[in-house]
């Protein structure tokens, strides 16, 4: 055929066309592209997901495990977090020196010793929180006790002796026993955080925002600040937390006063920062906590963890109280006893009720904290009124009834998470 081009095996095949190229549809070109890129994005995610499960896993693996007595009332329990009568949660703070020396000689200056122990307890329908801290040098009786260098024995009860010394005689497990003796409540997991911990925590959450009263200037803790608010971080976070001499009355209580401060601000900083809602940050903490931490074993899941702290970010502010739990003087002076208001602080986590601390009782108690003197932002008195033709606000949801706070005795201390008061210096 006349124009009729030849294949090069000798086939005919039809002239060339030109311009009648079929033409791809922008819009479907666009939407090829986004579903390859999602694609993708969800091909990255589940392998950041699962390389961060698989991370924290390892971390956990690496740690000796604790056995607590009462971890067996978690079987069976499909939510950690909204166990029957709430969640306790026993925190403590070994006095062991990093290794580093950047706390003194690791072989000298350390001691195995529960210089910080509080108890964190998460109401069955997340609507409130506690966390209970208890002096150290508090005289507790502590019961029999399992040897944890030697699964077979076990370690006789003590008598008015220190708190801070149970780590020592017999581990996390000894320590939870003593506070549920204490108490009255069961503690079915908990934690040991050391030294470096504490200073990575401030670290992953880009620093804790304080606020001294006073220049508090204290060699033995290495804390030196000046009055006013600082957002602190590292071991300038720890050494906040470690000082004692250097706030309040220069004792035990005055610290913890100050570390409530620390850890109200730290509830506020995690949640207004979206800290719990952010999966980066959150595997960042978790690691962290993991890295610095020997926990039980029903904490050794990571998923565990994160349900934990899910729950804790649905807590209001106002409704996270931290308490002192309420001891007076023995008639040397050297160490503390439960005072009779003890009962009242007890009662409320056996019931798993809200706790409310009189802030005068706070700022009245030779080691308490003061208000924070800087005046509140100025909010408008009323909303402007909707003009005429635009549409209405949406009615907000009805808050839900909360349980109303136990009023605490007038010598409980402490504050909630969204109160910002201000440590004072230790005058002697």
């Amino acid at each position: 055929m006349k124009g009729e081009a030849r294949a090069a095996g000798g086939e005919a095949v039809g002239p060339p066309r030109h311009g009648r190229v079929r033409r791809r549809s922008g819009v479907a070109t666009f939407f090829k592209l986004a579903a390859s890129v999602i694609a993708v994005i969800a091909v990255s995610a589940a392998a950041v997901v699962a390389y961060a499960t698989i991370d924290l896993v390892r971390t956990v693996q690496q740690k000796p495990t604790v056995t607590l007595a009462n971890e067996e009332i978690l079987e069976g329990v499909p939510d950690i977090g909204a166990l029957e009568g709430g969640l306790s949660f026993l925190l403590v703070g070994s006095d062991k020196r990093p290794a580093d020396g950047s706390f003194g000689d690791p072989e000298i200056d350390s001691a195995v010793l529960n210089d910080v122990t509080m108890l964190v307890h998460l109401a069955q329908d997340h609507s409130h929180a506690e966390v209970v801290s208890f002096p150290r040098d508090m005289l507790v009786s502590v019961p029999e006790c399992p040897d944890p260098a030697d699964s077979t024995n076990t370690l006789s009860a003590l008598f008015e002796t220190p708190l801070n010394g149970v780590l020592h005689h017999g581990g996390l497990a000894c320590v939870a026993l003593t506070i549920e003796q204490l108490t009255g409540v069961k503690i079915p997991v908990g934690g040991v955080v050391e030294f470096q911990g504490v200073a990575a925590l401030a670290e992953a959450v880009g620093g804790v925002e304080v606020c001294l009263a006073d220049p508090v200037d204290d060699d033995l803790s290495g804390l030196h600040l000046g009055a006013g608010k600082h957002v602190i971080t590292g071991y300038t976070a720890l050494s906040f937390l470690r000082t004692r001499h250097g706030v309040g009355d220069g004792s035990d209580l005055g610290r913890i006063a100050s570390q409530q401060t620390f850890l109200a601000s730290l509830s506020r900083t995690m949640q207004s920062s979206g800290t719990l809602g952010n999966p980066v940050k959150l595997y960042s903490i978790a690691k962290v906590i993991l890295s610095n931490m020997q926990l039980s074993n029903a904490l050794q899941n990571p998923v565990t963890l994160v349900s934990i702290a899910r729950a804790l970010q649905a807590v209001d502010l106002s409704r996270i109280a931290f308490v002192q739990y309420p001891t007076v003087y023995t008639s040397d002076l050297r160490y503390v006893y439960p005072s009779p208001s003890a009962e009242a602080v007890d009662l409320a986590l056996q019931q798993d009720l809200p706790m409310a601390v009189n802030p005068d009782a706070t700022t009245d108690a030779s080691f308490g904290t003061i208000p924070d003197p800087t005046p509140p932002a100025t909010q408008p008195a009323t909303p402007p009124a909707t003009e005429p033709g635009a549409s209405a606000m949406p009615t907000p949801t009805p808050t839900p009834t909360l349980p109303p706070a136990t009023l605490l005795p007038d010598d409980v201390t402490g504050l909630t998470a969204d109160q910002v008061r201000c440590a004072t210096a230790n005058p002697g």
